[in-house]
């Protein structure tokens, strides 16, 4: 079918709207008419080439929510008219990291920037002139129309609001998987959470939730700390500088047990700073990314030993596409998870660029395309 997408041709140039061509779901793909789909930073690292797919033209967007149309060969535990969420983790729920209880680690991942259909390693997606089209991490979703893999399907409630479920995808579970699970914060532990957007907002909550005492929050955005409050944060600060003397104060100069850094993009240069408000014994966990083709980082070593220190990375937050996604989705439907709340404005597919300009300069916790008639 055609339709269109938000596609990149180049690094560090816009999103461009072009028609595209979309092929019929194979065996054990689903053909999804989406709703609603989330504009989180790491699409950002396509365009600065922070995150290299395989190859141009990208089609953009990795969160997102939807409404089956069609599956196909092979498909049984989904249906025609089931709401869905696209996880940008995709859950085969058979290998050997899904049998260990770790699928977010799935081993389709290998396959996630390299554009090609898992299902018989063919492009499902071309644009008008016939080129393969890349779709970020098997899904694309800033196109109104998606056909991907079951493994990357998750079945939701369809009560949830279309806005509400798209950012269950990535940045929900991401961030409050971060808190939860990969730094597992106990009842009265200091936490601190460094990067107040999207995925931060969610690591806020979750700790909030986990029973933090103090819960510190670093943002060099006014608007953002001031958000932050409303989720959780005790304090908040524009830098770690800043944050040093108080957190110390607060905790009798433990420092955190907990630090959970969720920026826009993390550098090497700062994982020392991050460390330094660790505690002895406390876990950092790394969330954000760096660019991919990074390797130094500023990191003092005799006092990652000496004091027992563990800088502890994750992805998605360790958590469990399939189960997570609508445990998540089921604590915000009884009030006990602001997702809503998150998204700070919604947009049309034609204004994407607006969209990601207002992330970049600190307007947005979550800026949503709401896809609509015009844009099909």
């Amino acid at each position: 079918m055609k339709t269109k997408g938000a596609i990149l041709r180049e690094l560090n140039s816009p999103w461009q709207i072009e028609e595209i061509e979309i092929g019929d779901p194979k065996a054990h793909e689903i053909k999804i008419r989406m709703e609603a789909a989330g504009m989180c930073h790491s699409d950002h690292h396509l365009m600065t080439g922070g995150i290299p797919m395989g190859g141009f033209p990208i089609l953009g967007g990795h969160e997102g929510a939807g409404v089956i149309e069609e599956i196909g060969e092979g498909v049984t535990d989904f249906a025609v008219g089931d709401h869905v969420v696209l996880s940008f983790i995709p859950s085969c729920g058979k290998c050997r990291s899904c049998r260990a209880g770790i699928a977010n680690l799935c081993d389709f991942g290998a396959m996630l920037l390299q554009g090609e259909a898992v299902s018989d390693h063919t492009f499902r997606i071309h644009t008008a002139a016939g080129e393969p089209v890349y779709p970020m991490t098997l899904l694309g979703t800033f196109s109104p129309y998606m056909v991907v893999h079951e493994a990357s399907v998750v079945k939701i409630d369809p009560e949830i609001p279309f806005e509400v479920a798209a950012l269950c995808g990535c940045g929900v579970p991401t961030g409050y998987g971060s808190a939860t699970i990969a730094a597992d914060v106990r009842p009265g532990e200091d936490v601190a959470v460094i990067g107040a957007g999207g995925v931060g907002t969610a690591a806020i909550q979750g700790a909030a939730t986990a029973g933090a005492r103090n819960l510190f929050v670093i943002d060099p955005v006014e608007w953002k700390r001031e958000q932050a409050l409303k989720f959780g944060a005790t304090q908040v600060f524009a830098s770690i500088d800043e944050a040093m003397n108080e957190i110390g104060n607060a905790t009798e100069w433990g420092m955190c047990q907990k630090v959970i850094v969720t920026v826009g993009e993390v550098f090497g240069k700062d994982v020392d700073s991050y460390m330094s408000i660790t505690a002895k014994n406390g876990t950092c966990v790394m969330t954000a990314m760096g660019n991919m083709m990074a390797n130094d980082t500023a990191l003092n070593l005799s006092m990652l030993s000496m004091l027992q220190k563990n800088l502890q990375g994750t992805i998605f937050g360790g958590c469990n596409p399939k189960l997570d996604i609508p445990k998540l989705l089921s604590m915000y439907k009884m009030g006990k998870l602001k997702i809503e709340e998150m998204v700070t404005r919604t947009y049309s597919l034609d204004q994407i660029n607006e969209g990601y300009t207002d992330m970049l300069e600190g307007r947005n916790i979550r800026g949503v395309i709401r896809y609509t008639d015009a844009d099909r």
